[in-house]
């Protein structure tokens, strides 16, 4: 495994392994890297968002479910943006744990801009993807792509606090096309104002009250060490 900063240009299955057909449809064309992590990518890989503006109780709940992953090694996802985002990345670096932050952005662009900082710790210690080169002007949609993407790159996805419109939103939708597990946090559930994520649950979306209930939908550890098994 490298310890030093190595920057790859991938196609998704040198990053995750064999993809189906229902993978590829929306994998994007190539993958760009930087960071520490083995390649590919060991298991298991859990992503974390929620909303930019988030509540007390979001946060809380965010920092819970990261702590609760890096106890088990789960590999914390997220897309570093502020918020709920930002909440899964830290909780995870400060646990001891390991973080991949999917970006909306090039590899050498930052969004939001006081994130700068976290994205350096996580490309020196961690791994940063993106799907844009280097020198792509940032739209507003590549965020949502950024979404579908880190839908592909993780076993399954947890949505923390989201309202109807929420970029994360769009990642649980392609996390159920993918047949991945999705988990709605049950406050998420419980808000009387949110259509959106009730109908998820018609699709297959699971209600989460513990972090632990994610751990069963979860493959095991990557056994890539076992020899002669």
């Amino acid at each position: 495994m490298a310890h030093h900063e190595t920057n790859h240009t991938l196609k998704p299955e040198q990053l995750l392994g064999p993809l189906n057909d229902v993978e590829q449809k929306y994998a994007p064309a190539v993958l760009y890297a930087m960071g520490v992590m083995e390649i590919p990518l060991p298991t298991p890989r859990a992503a974390i968002v929620g909303s930019r503006e988030p509540s007390s109780n979001g946060i809380k709940a965010a920092r819970e479910i990261a702590t609760g992953f890096v106890k088990k090694n789960v590999i914390v996802v997220s897309g570093l943006a502020k918020g709920i985002d930002t909440v899964a990345h830290t909780t995870a670096i400060e646990e001891g744990g390991r973080t991949i932050a999917v970006l909306g952005t090039p590899l050498n662009g930052v969004y939001p801009k006081s994130n700068l900082e976290l994205q350096e710790i996580i490309k020196r210690h961690h791994l940063v993807i993106s799907q844009f080169p280097i020198g792509m002007p940032t739209m507003r949609e590549h965020f949502i792509f950024r979404n579908r993407t880190m839908a592909l790159i993780s076993n399954a996805t947890i949505i923390v606090e989201a309202k109807d419109d929420s970029g994360s939103l769009h990642q649980g939708w392609e996390a159920l096309r993918l047949g991945r597990p999705l988990f709605i946090w049950k406050s998420v559930l419980d808000d009387e104002s949110l259509v959106m994520p009730k109908k998820m649950l018609e699709y297959g979306a699971m209600r989460l009250s513990e972090p632990d209930e994610v751990f069963e939908f979860l493959p095991s550890q990557d056994r890539a060490l076992v020899v002669n098994q």
